[in-house]
């Protein structure tokens, strides 16, 4: 089988941008067993309520279900068992230090194929207000009114 170029998305936490600001990304790793990597393939992931933690050095992503492979028998794992997240040492300790001292979360953003591998996106964010999430759903409306009325405008 050639090796696989480029990257496809398998699935995307949306309700994460409405529920946080999002101040920077990371790309990691996922450490999987075979099942779960098919199954990811097939789209059968579930970021919603899905975060993440670091423990003992390492970042475990928790609460992302993974449906169980349908032609995996005994060979299936628990859908939401921990996963670990693979970063450098020094990644871990400056996510660490942030979620730990200043109040950032840790939550997933995307699950992608990259080359062949499944990378998961992390976001460190900070949590809207209510009144955060006003404005930004307003905002929203805003534009697509905008764009609406220049739509019909260029009829």
């Amino acid at each position: 089988m050639p090796h696989q170029r480029g990257t496809k998305t398998v699935a995307q936490n949306r309700k994460a941008f409405h529920d946080y600001f999002v101040e920077e990304r990371y790309e990691c790793g996922l450490a999987l067993f075979g099942t779960e990597v098919k199954s990811m393939r097939q789209g059968r992931v579930n970021l919603k309520e899905s975060w993440a933690r670091v423990k003992d050095g390492e970042v475990w992503v928790e609460g992302m279900h993974i449906s169980p492979y349908e032609q995996g028998n005994i060979f299936n794992r628990d859908p939401m068992r921990p996963k670990k997240l693979l970063l450098h040492k020094s990644e871990i300790r400056k996510l660490d230090g942030l979620v730990a001292r200043q109040g950032y979360t840790l939550v997933p953003l995307e699950v992608y194929l990259k080359d062949g591998r499944m990378k998961l996106q992390l976001g460190l964010c900070k949590g809207k207000a209510e009144h955060d999430k006003r404005d930004s759903i307003a905002k929203r409306d805003a534009d697509r009114d905008i764009r609406r009325a220049l739509r019909e405008n260029n009829k």
